[in-house]
């Protein structure tokens, strides 16, 4: 028996094995253990599954098998899926909900509070660590920001396809708060996972700009518009930067309207 979508794919909790690395150096070994999966029909011969946390929630790392493997590999446990799987599912999307309203009404110290317990559900989850980061910047605290940062920078889903709205919320709002070192970090990131993105090489350079690093802006600039000619943030950030240099002793201009 096997747990299905309405559409007839597999979707639910599964139980099997996977070898973990326990110790280092000369102690280093390999152990296999039980576990349980979310697991998800993602091609007509693909599964994605990903282990199950404390909370019975699904976690990175996500991997993938051909269908008839994995079933070979693994067995379901649909009691398992209805009675602990879905309910936290459904217990996380509430409380996202919950801190992202409070947050929207300006209530950051109650969103905070969900956000945390989202957290405590599942310390991976985007949604809520670029809430918590968002909520930390909208009061002025870049200390606990900054955390928050360095947890996104290690997590690879913060700049996938999907978040690119909160990634670049986030980003700008970096930026805002002076934290001008720790946007390029952020940036930077993304440039490694995505360097053919023609608006994040035009935040780099909006950064860089803020920062006072022309002759860097402008390069960033002018890679963004090789990319995309027709961007024009990354043509009036350029305009500004060429004039700027012209007269290198003058104050820095005013770019505040230029936002992706």
């Amino acid at each position: 028996m096997t747990q299905e979508h309405a559409s007839g794919g597999i979707a639910g909790v599964y139980k099997g094995t996977r070898t973990i690395t326990i110790g280092a150096g000369v102690t280093k070994r390999k152990s296999t253990t039980e576990s349980l999966f979310f697991a998800e029909q993602t091609g007509e011969d693909e599964v994605t599954f990903q282990p199950l946390n404390n909370a019975y929630l699904p976690v990175p790392p996500a991997e993938t098998l051909p269908l008839e493997a994995f079933l070979a590999k693994f067995t379901p446990e649909p009691e398992i899926f209805k009675q602990k799987t879905l309910p936290a599912i459904s217990a996380l999307r509430k409380t996202l909900a919950r801190a992202e309203r409070l947050r929207g009404q300006g209530e950051t110290y109650t969103a905070e509070f969900e956000y945390q317990n989202a957290l405590k559900m599942d310390d991976t989850n985007i949604r809520a660590n670029y809430g918590l980061g968002l909520t930390y910047l909208d009061r002025g605290d870049t200390g606990r920001a900054e955390k928050v940062l360095k947890r996104l920078v290690r997590l690879e889903a913060a700049y996938a396809k999907e978040n690119k709205h909160l990634f670049n919320e986030f980003g700008i709002k970096l930026r805002k708060s002076g934290m001008l070192d720790q946007a390029l970090a952020y940036y930077g990131r993304a440039l490694s996972l995505s360097a053919t993105d023609e608006h994040l090489l035009f935040n780099i350079a909006r950064v860089l700009y803020d920062k006072g690093d022309l002759p860097k802006a402008q390069e960033f600039a002018g890679r963004a518009l090789a990319l995309n000619p027709d961007l024009k943030v990354a043509a009036q950030l350029l305009a500004v930067i060429l004039k700027q240099a012209a007269t290198p002793n003058a104050p820095l201009e005013d770019v505040s309207d230029l936002d992706e």
